[in-house]
């Protein structure tokens, strides 16, 4: 029989998001309009041997709640537990995301350098696109070697916002001084 993974949709201050869970567990918190929606969906249900039931549950609500946490500027880190539905390498990249720490960036060249393989920048790419749990695995604050803002899920201006409210984006930091 076929694992249900709970899934509810979620309206953010940056875009509208399908959250989803199997096992008290978070598998999904991605861009509900996004590009690559049917083929991140079948490498979760597929992975998880798992088919979508719109319904709530504990983690979800919990998700949520650290989510509008985080838009209130009340949460600058998440405590969800994760299963993250890819490779090996995938999973390595998206691992080292959540290392990247609140209001601050790093580019895919670092990303490939801290991971010991800075010919893999492509395949970290690639990786850190593929990443179906968006603002919680943070590939938002992943930039360009030269500071611009490169493809996101969610599109550049979610991007955008993110960075903003986690004080993030250089313009922001230099009106500082």
């Amino acid at each position: 029989m076929t694992n249900q993974i709970h899934i509810q949709y979620y309206k953010s201050p940056v875009g509208e998001l399908i959250i989803g869970t199997l096992n008290n567990q978070l598998c999904l918190c991605d861009w509900k309009y996004r590009k690559m929606r049917p083929a991140v969906d079948k490498r979760i249900k597929k992975g998880l041997d798992a088919e979508y039931i719109e319904v709530s549950s504990p983690i979800i609500e919990e998700t949520i709640q650290q989510l509008e946490d985080y838009f209130e500027e009340k949460r600058t880190t998440f405590d969800i537990p994760l299963l993250m539905v890819g490779t090996t390498f995938q999973q390595t990249v998206w691992n080292a995301l959540i290392q990247i720490p609140y209001g601050t960036t790093a580019s895919y060249l670092k990303l490939s350098r801290q991971l010991g393989n800075e010919k893999a920048i492509r395949a970290v790419a690639t990786a850190n696109g593929a990443n179906a749990i968006s603002i919680i695995v943070p590939c938002h604050r992943i930039i360009g070697s030269d500071g611009s803002m490169v493809g996101y899920a969610g599109g550049l201006a979610a991007k955008k916002k993110l960075l903003k409210l986690e004080k993030a984006l250089q313009s922001e930091q230099l009106t500082l001084f």
